[in-house]
């Protein structure tokens, strides 16, 4: 395969300085004029800029269509029409893989059609039409970093569509209720799986066993409520001065009882054990093959492993309905586990709970108590006395004054880093990617994508996702109190392998690379290097004013700018003849896409 001459990669050293450089030049940030008036800021967007912003955190990164389309519709509008756009599911892009000749479906497959549906780049298993649901699909990811299965578990290592169809069960439920996506959750067999809820069994002396605590330890931990009292603003309640527990061994014993009695969805000899029929096709009475139903359907309940002897403590607030949180016992395995999700629901904590998660995933690591407090309000009431309604805690969380206009208010401390993800998103979408065929052989090199870039969809190494929500780095952060989750994937090796990543998406030109930018290669997603490399050729300064659009809301520093301006000039056609355009587009985009100022989302 030949290949025009490699670009001159000489990163200016000053350019990783940026962010204390700048500060000595004029400043690149809004004029707060903009924002200084008698109309609310979820009124936009006003600028290109607000609404590419607005698209980076609401979507997997923006385009120029749809920058326009926004500015057309405005904040509200798309909000509404993005509710009503059907959901662009998995687990079929499995069946039509699976059903090509000579094609093996693996976890790399289910990759494929999670970065079809982020990217909303054409899907070949549905006739090459593009996903629509944008909003849906960068809610269900943050949604999967909260309710964690992952494929590190050594069965669904092997369930491609079990793990297809937990992602299309987030996507569904993203704008539903919060009840039912919890229960939804609860109930899915690649959660029975991951956290040992499946196949659960009631208290038995005899036979020393005791029903599994894994999944109720973390439906309240981790997906519900937390480990302390909240105030409903998020910050931790105190008494005398000391953090008040949300509950204690006892309430995670009275949820284990509860979730007893579950089993796959007709599987087993008969609808009232756990026993296998036919050792030879259910040899663990599970289902025998990867695609078929049970993997992907609600469990079942199978009473005579149901606890309905005890009492069970659940969790016991102000204005729980069981009197001192306590369930009676003599109910079914359904209604008991409808009353504890209830339960759980209606604690007071969930609100502002999930609201710093989602906040923090799409907005801003550190919040401020009032955004905390008036998304957690939102989840309390939609306006019509529905509590969990998560339209409502969408359009709070993104149309908060704080989310619309944060970066002017607290420029020194709002954002939140960008995960390398991300990044790669971003940049499919802002350049077009596409590939040959439709499928995206990108992702299915080695080593894994999550070894590559710290994380994958629904690949985390434990339930406690890639990062923590309240992870602070050590040094001047955690000085100074505050969350910064996503650096803790941040790790020495990351920090070179993701710009690494992003070198191979745009270059590539080492030999023996079959997945660079002029590949020949069918399922290769490349970027359309083309589409800029006129505009890149002519006006370098104009082509950094597209990115700085694209890419950094319009947020790019003068000196920023300008460092990238002079290496791009740097670039001649005496060297690259009519690829001069084409390596200006590389150096600019992996120049902008490793630089400080773009790592930090505002």
């Amino acid at each position: 395969m030949s290949r025009a001459a490699a670009p001159r990669l000489a990163i200016p050293a000053a350019l990783f300085a940026s962010c204390a450089a700048f500060a000595q030049t004029a400043s690149h940030k809004p004029d707060t004029v903009w924002t200084d008036g008698y109309e609310s800021p979820a009124d936009g967007p006003r600028r290109d800029s607000d609404a590419a912003r607005f698209l980076a955190q609401a979507t997997f990164g923006p385009t120029t269509a749809e920058i326009a389309r926004l500015r057309t519709l405005g904040y509200r509008a798309w909000l509404d029409q993005q509710f009503n756009e059907p959901v662009s599911t998995s687990e079929p892009y499995l069946d039509w893989v699976g059903n090509i000749p000579d094609n093996d479906v693996t976890d790399d497959t289910r990759l494929e059609i999670w970065a079809i549906n982020a990217a909303a780049l054409p899907d070949p298993s549905r006739g090459q039409q593009v996903p629509t649901d944008l909003l849906r699909q960068r809610v269900a990811f943050a949604l999967s970093q909260i309710f964690v299965v992952s494929n590190a578990n050594g069965t669904l290592n092997y369930q491609p569509w079990a793990l297809a169809s937990y992602q299309d069960m987030l996507a569904t439920r993203a704008f539903g209720n919060f009840s039912d996506l919890l229960k939804a959750v609860t109930l899915h067999p690649a959660m029975g799986i991951y956290l040992n809820m499946l196949q659960n069994q009631k208290a038995d002396d005899e036979q020393n066993i005791h029903p599994d605590e894994n999944f109720a330890r973390e439906v309240l931990q981790l997906f519900s409520v937390g480990l302390v009292r909240l105030n409903e603003d998020g910050t931790p309640q105190l008494v005398n001065g000391q953090l008040v527990p949300t509950y204690n061994q006892a309430t995670v014993r009275g949820f284990a009882a509860v979730f007893t009695g579950w089993n796959w969805s007709n599987v087993g000899c008969g609808a009232n054990t756990y026993t296998c029929c036919d050792e030879e096709t259910y040899f663990w009475c599970g289902p025998g093959n990867r695609d078929e139903a049970p993997w992907q359907q609600p469990m079942q309940p199978v009473e005579a492993y149901h606890d309905t002897t005890t009492d069970k403590q659940l969790l016991n607030y102000a204005t729980v309905s069981l009197p001192g949180g306590v369930l009676p016992h003599g109910g079914n395995a359904t209604a008991e586990l409808d009353a504890a999700l209830a339960n759980i629901v209606n604690h007071p904590n969930v609100g502002p709970f999930i609201a710093r998660r989602l906040i923090q995933n799409l907005v801003t690591s550190n919040p401020s108590p009032a955004y905390v407090r008036r998304v957690a309000a939102a989840f309390a009431n939609n306006g019509q006395g529905v509590r969990g309604d998560m339209k409502a805690v969408l359009r709070a969380v993104l149309l908060d004054a704080e989310a619309r206009s944060g970066h002017l208010q607290r420029p020194e401390t709002f954002g939140k880093l960008r995960e390398p993800l991300l990044k790669l998103t971003h940049m499919w979408r802002a350049m077009d990617a596409r590939a040959g065929n439709g499928r995206v052989g990108n992702l299915s090199t080695w080593p894994p994508l999550e070894l590559r870039l710290g994380e994958a969809p629904l690949r985390s190494p434990t339930v406690f996702n890639f990062f923590k929500p309240d992870y602070s780095p050590p040094g001047e952060v955690r000085t100074a109190g505050m969350r910064a989750p996503e650096f803790q994937i941040l790790s020495d090796s990351l920090a070179v392998s993701t710009p690494n990543r992003l070198f191979y998406e745009l270059f590539c030109f080492y030999t023996g690379s079959d997945r660079c930018w002029d590949s020949d290669f069918a399922d290769t997603l490349q970027m359309n290097l083309a589409r800029d490399a006129p505009l890149a050729a002519s006006n370098p300064g104009a082509l950094l004013d597209r990115y700085n659009l694209l890419f950094l809301s319009g947020q790019m520093s003068p000196f920023m700018r300008a460092t990238i301006l002079t290496q791009l000039q740097q670039l001649t056609a005496d060297d690259y003849g009519s690829a001069l355009g084409r390596v200006r587009v590389q150096n600019a985009l992996y120049l902008i896409l490793n630089s400080p100022e773009y790592s930090v989302q505002k």
